[in-house]
């Protein structure tokens, strides 16, 4: 990776920060979004997922200490509100509002997730850009210990495993168990294993707000009236 992509564009605008954001694609968890703005060059950072596990940990840490960054999270229920474009954007904007500083321009990894006139969309911009590597990190990071946690919460689903992801385990055990407020109650592969029963009991018990109550179901009647036409 190329200290002068991010020189480029420090000439042409000034501070640069990248942002980058971690669990798009699982079927749980929230999507965690980073911003950071390197005090240094860092010949330690690229892009989150060629690194393992345990030196993404080291490479965190030096992160840490050699950046001015911020985190920002969207939840479960608002990606199901949202949907994940959206829900993304907004754990974009608060990772900005939590970074406390100033900079003219916002390299984002990968597509339509501009937030402002301030920002700019760069296609692979984890490996490209050391800011964005490095908010890459800090994001993947910061979700796989959220997913961590909930482990304890919800053993049976093996969230430290496959962190939420659709893997065929994660799949099985979703059939077996069901799903959880936790899981994105809109996706593919979750909206299927929950009834309307078990919807009306988590909004009674305050689990889920009447907005995303009133999202799932219409997605639901959406999904039995396409099966039906088979």
């Amino acid at each position: 990776m190329e200290r002068s992509f991010d020189d480029l564009y420090r000439g042409k605008y000034g501070v640069v920060a990248g942002a980058d954001e971690a669990g798009r694609g699982p079927l749980a968890g929230p999507v965690v979004a980073s911003v950071v703005i390197l005090k240094s060059d860092l010949n330690v950072v690229d892009d989150s997922k060629k690194l393992s596990p345990k030196y993404r940990e080291e490479v965190y840490k030096v992160i840490i200490e050699n950046s001015y960054y911020g985190i920002g999270i969207a939840t479960p229920e608002e990606i199901d509100i949202l949907n994940i474009l959206n829900a993304t954007k907004l754990a974009i904007k608060r990772a900005v509002k939590n970074l406390n500083e100033v900079f003219d321009i916002l390299l984002i990894d990968g597509r339509k997730l501009e937030i402002d006139e301030k920002s700019l969309c760069i296609v692979k911009g984890d490996s490209k850009s050391q800011s964005i590597a490095a908010a890459s990190i800090l994001a993947k990071v910061t979700r796989d210990k959220i997913m961590a946690s909930y482990d304890k919460i919800y053993p049976q689903y093996g969230f430290n495993k496959h962190f939420g992801y659709p893997t065929r385990e994660h799949k099985e055990r979703i059939r077996k168990f069901g799903a959880t407020t936790f899981h994105r109650l809109t996706f593919s592969g979750v909206i299927e294993a929950v009834d309307e029963s078990v919807l009306s009991k988590w909004l009674r018990e305050e689990k889920m707000s009447k907005e995303r109550y009133k999202v799932i179901l219409k997605k639901r009647e959406k999904l039995f009236r396409q099966s039906k036409l088979f």
